[in-house]
């Protein structure tokens, strides 16, 4: 980012070219400090808008600005006679007010966006007037990097004197604002900003002015370029990083370090309140030993990664929900309960199982999202449907899901407990549970054990099945 304070000397305004727009010219204007390079376009009118304000407020001379004309200002000859007598005046302008900078010429020549110093004074007007109100509404902002870039250079900065001419714009409204955010979304860009050359995604950024965050959402930015985690890892209850290419956990978990090996950690890593973790639409190919740095975790999400087998999970004691799904797997292993004992609900849908034997002793599972696999055999059924505690069951997607009377051959593995199970978000039918205690019956009877009806399956028997 430019940063104009420290580069008075070093700045080049030019006005290349114009443009003339539904009979309106717009004056292109290409503004330099050090490489920070942007473009911007204003009028005629803005230039004399700005100019009345300088003569007025800051003893600019109020000739050096190029006269208006009335007849004849279209011509090209005009045009480009004034493009090369309005970049002299911005230069001439800039010259004589560089070390005051007033705040009118900053925003004209888009400071405020570009540049750390300006951009800082515009966040801070915008919490000096609205910081209480987000805070009470929602406790939730997003920062662009740029904005992150900015706060974390300023912090190195010494107090500019220019930042005490108006309260409101003070920096402290911005580390206030900060100190008492809760829910914190860093959206980074690999694209320009603006019309400049500042690529956000390589900006480095840190977080110690965020003392309160609980909610911290990180997507499009590298973890890699994180400096200073400051007290987000004794706060930070919900953990969510998207879109970052993040290979592995020991990435995010020791950031700043330049060393990265679990074998360097130590209790300044640990993640003390994370219970929800949320890595979706990363490369994580395997669920590596740093897990055991964020302990506390209760539901771990890996969605949309390169995952092929389950790892490390009992390092996360209280873990209850782990969704895997959009990965790699072909199949689990038998002993998959000895490493999701405790495990409550499961999602794997759009991935390669074919079979479900995995599940049989998962006897806390209350939910299983399997769609979108390669489940073709309805028999696999049979190692779900002993799960005593299993109420929500997805198959959808699955070829199974295509064989005649699919929803009840499911359901009939459970017996007595059929209505108690929500197939592929659906609830069954009194038909279906009907027919359910009829096949029930059936089975029974073929493998010579006394049945026992109801009333209502006496009737209902007697009514479907013909006497021999």
């Amino acid at each position: 980012m430019a940063c104009v304070l420290l580069n008075q000397d070093n700045v080049r305004i030019k006005i290349p070219s114009s443009e003339t727009i539904e009979n309106v010219t717009y004056y292109e204007i290409e503004v330099m400090v050090s490489s920070i390079k942007w473009t911007l376009r204003h009028r005629y009118n803005d230039f004399a808008e700005l100019h009345e304000t300088l003569v007025a407020e800051h003893c600019v001379e109020k000739d050096i600005l190029p006269p208006k004309k009335l007849i004849g200002n279209k011509s090209e000859g005009f045009i480009e006679k004034r493009r090369i007598a309005l970049e002299t005046y911005l230069n001439s302008v800039y010259t004589y007010l560089k070390k005051a900078m007033p705040r009118e010429l900053a925003l004209f020549l888009e400071f405020h966006v570009y540049d750390i110093f300006f951009l800082l004074q515009n966040m801070a007007l915008r919490f000096f007037n609205e910081g209480v109100t987000i805070l009470e509404n929602s406790q939730f902002h997003t920062f662009d990097l740029v904005q992150l870039y900015a706060i974390s250079k300023r912090l190195k900065q010494p107090r500019s004197p220019l930042e005490v001419v108006d309260r409101k714009f003070d920096f402290s409204h911005v580390l206030d604002f900060n100190s008492h955010l809760r829910s914190l979304v860093v959206e980074g860009s690999s694209a320009p900003y603006g019309t400049s050359n500042i690529v956000p995604c390589t900006l480095p950024v840190e977080f110690s002015t965020f003392r309160s965050v609980e909610n911290l959402t990180i997507d499009g930015y590298s973890v890699n370029r994180i400096y200073n985690m400051g007290n987000l890892r004794d706060t930070v209850k919900v953990l969510k990083v998207h879109n970052t290419s993040l290979k592995n956990i020991v990435e995010l978990a020791m950031c700043e370090e330049v060393h990265r090996h679990i074998a360097n950690a130590n209790d300044s890593h640990l993640w003390l309140k994370v219970t929800q973790l949320d890595l979706s639409r990363n490369r994580i190919e395997t669920i590596d030993e740093a897990i055991r740095l964020l302990p506390h975790i209760e539901s771990l999400t890996l969605n949309n990664n390169a995952l092929s087998e389950i790892s490390n999970v009992t390092l996360l004691p209280r873990l209850s929900e782990l969704h895997l799904a959009s990965n790699n797997f072909t199949s689990l292993p038998d002993n998959l309960h000895t490493k999701l004992g405790n495990i409550v609900y499961i999602d794997l849908s759009q991935n390669k199982l074919s079979s479900l034997s995995a599940f049989a002793k998962l006897y806390s599972l209350e939910g299983l999202d399997i769609s979108c696999n390669h489940i073709e055999d309805i028999e696999e059924i049979k190692y779900v449907g002993c799960l005593p505690c299993l109420e929500n069951l997805m198959l959808t997607g699955n070829p199974v899901s295509t064989i005649v009377d699919y929803r009840v051959k499911v359901l009939q593995p459970f017996g007595k407990r059929a209505a108690e199970i929500c197939l592929d978000n659906e609830r069954p039918n009194q038909k279906e549970l009907d027919t359910v205690s009829i096949l029930q019956a059936l089975r029974i009877a073929r493998e010579g054990k006394p049945v026992v009806f109801n009333a209502n399956d006496e009737a209902l028997f007697s009514a479907q099945v013909p006497s021999s």
